[in-house]
């Protein structure tokens, strides 16, 4: 790669967070937990929704599909991450990288569109609950649920599409622990101006949209929660949007601080210490919060512990 080309290069070199070797030992440690957590956490709560019927419900159907995403968000970059702090070779070729990015993408946008379906489901049961059954219909949810594949699939096709198109010449070395949009556009040797502007739009779309719809949603909740006369009333109602309101706060804090500047201001320290809480730190949250704050979660999960005790046979 030392020669200046435009041909598109076979690899690139994941520089990762750190070079020393120590730090490095502790961090894939760390990681490693984490990732252990995220994948019992969050396959248990699909499991756990799966098995109870009384679960079967709009807002756990929600949330076992936002438990999925974040199993698989996690999934395709932590186990990379493990590999590179454990080996001096961090490789990637172009083609695992173009994929990574496409799925990073794809489950980063549907989970945005995901979680403001969750809002939407929580202004219903609080703002009209005698219609809740009737608005919020198996029909409906699905149209939600697709709708969101279906949006996060055209995000990741148009930011790969892009990204494909660029060259590289002077260098193929990633300043990051991942394939992200920001520094491979600051990698590229070619003009990305129209570019950085398309997937700008993209991102700033996907964001501002599902996050004007939370917000609305949000409003009309307080709105609603503020004229219930009864102090236990209002905790009720507020307890039922706690859970989602606290993921919503940190998925969109991160994502907007990472992707809503150009990547010329791309800074490698903050950049990294955000990727890592959206794409590692989060993923483990989401089912904790969900669970730990939710009694019918907890109540599933003994229904189903006894279940299984009262079907051993009898020695």
């Amino acid at each position: 790669m030392g020669r200046r080309n435009t041909t598109q290069v076979p690899y690139f070199i994941l520089l990762g967070l750190t070079d020393s070797p120590e730090v490095q030992l502790v961090l894939f440690l760390l990681f490693l937990l984490i990732y252990l957590i995220t994948v019992l956490g969050n396959a248990g709560m699909v499991l756990v929704i799966c098995l109870d019927v009384q679960l079967h419900t709009p807002m756990y159907f929600f949330l076992s599909h936002l438990s999925f995403l974040d199993l698989i968000y996690s999934t395709i970059t932590t186990p990379k991450t493990l590999q590179n702090l454990l080996t001096s070779t961090k490789y990637i070729s172009y083609m695992s990288c173009l994929t990574q990015m496409y799925f990073f993408v794809f489950l980063g946008a549907t989970e945005c569109f995901l979680l403001s379906s969750m809002a939407y489901d929580r202004y219903v049961a609080i703002c009209n609950p005698l219609h809740y059954p009737v608005i919020m219909s198996t029909r409906l949810c699905c149209s939600l649920i697709l709708g969101s594949y279906f949006i996060g699939f055209m995000d990741s096709t148009v930011n790969v599409l892009c990204i494909s198109s660029l060259h590289f010449c002077d260098s193929n070395v990633i300043h990051h622990f991942f394939c992200d949009t920001s520094p491979i556009l600051a990698l590229s040797c070619t003009d990305t101006h129209d570019i950085e502007i398309m997937i700008f739009i993209v991102a700033g779309s996907t964001l501002m949209v599902s996050l004007t719809t939370i917000c609305v949603s949000y409003v009309s909740i307080l709105s609603t929660i503020l004229t219930i006369t009864s102090t236990s009333g209002k905790w009720k109602a507020f307890s039922t949007c706690a859970s989602h309101l606290l993921g919503v706060t940190t998925f969109y804090g991160t994502m907007m601080f990472t992707y809503l500047k150009p990547s010329k201001s791309y800074s490698l320290g903050k950049d990294q210490v955000a990727s890592v809480f959206y794409t590692i730190v989060i993923p483990m949250l989401n089912p904790l919060i969900y669970s730990l704050r939710n009694k019918e979660v907890k109540n599933a999960v003994i229904r189903i512990m006894q279940k299984k005790q009262d079907s051993r046979p009898l020695k």
